[in-house]
């Protein structure tokens, strides 16, 4: 019973949350991110870490579709119509959304799967993990994934002994993970 109540409270908060944006886009600052908005609404108000308001909010959506669906509005509203990113992409209906984003994981999934016959697993982990960093700092600092694999690409050749442990964290995943 008490997770039904917490399930509840949390589908109070995101729906308050979601309303309270829409209505008033200036809640989340220019560099801010919507969904890290409602996310901290959880913490604060049930007192969860991030990851347990993380699981919670990704819950409640994934059980409350009408909700998830205003949820989705909310962030290509502040992301993509009002930032005028991805104008293109917001205006498409949910269909056309979903089939572009398939098309994308397939299509990444395949140039993958090409550079690891054709360069190998350790090309493709390093890869992927430059990848996933760029993205994290795009996230953190407010730019473009692109501004950001060039301010992560401009570090590195700056630094002395990064791709030293890019190149052993990757060593370390080959032969401890994937054997």
């Amino acid at each position: 019973m008490a997770n039904e109540d917490h399930n509840e409270n949390g589908k109070k908060i995101i729906d308050s949350e979601i309303t309270k944006v829409i209505l008033n886009t200036s809640l989340i600052e220019s560099d801010g991110c919507a969904s890290c908005h409602v996310l901290f609404k959880l913490v604060d108000a049930l007192s969860l870490n991030e990851s347990d308001a993380g699981d919670l909010l990704s819950q409640v959506l994934y059980e409350n579709p009408e909700l998830n669906e205003r949820f989705i509005e909310m962030i290509e509203k502040i992301h993509m119509k009002e930032r005028l990113r991805g104008g293109q992409f917001s205006i498409k209906n949910r269909e056309a959304k979903n089939r572009y984003i398939d098309a994308n994981i397939k299509n990444v999934i395949s140039e993958l799967s090409i550079d690891i016959k054709n360069y190998g697993l350790k090309l493709v982990l390093r890869k992927l993990l430059l990848s996933l960093i760029s993205v994290q700092l795009a996230q953190s600092i407010g730019v473009d994934h692109h501004a950001a694999t060039e301010e992560l690409y401009y570090y590195m050749k700056k630094s002395e002994n990064i791709n030293e442990v890019v190149n052993e964290f990757i060593s370390n995943l080959s032969a401890s993970h994937l054997k």
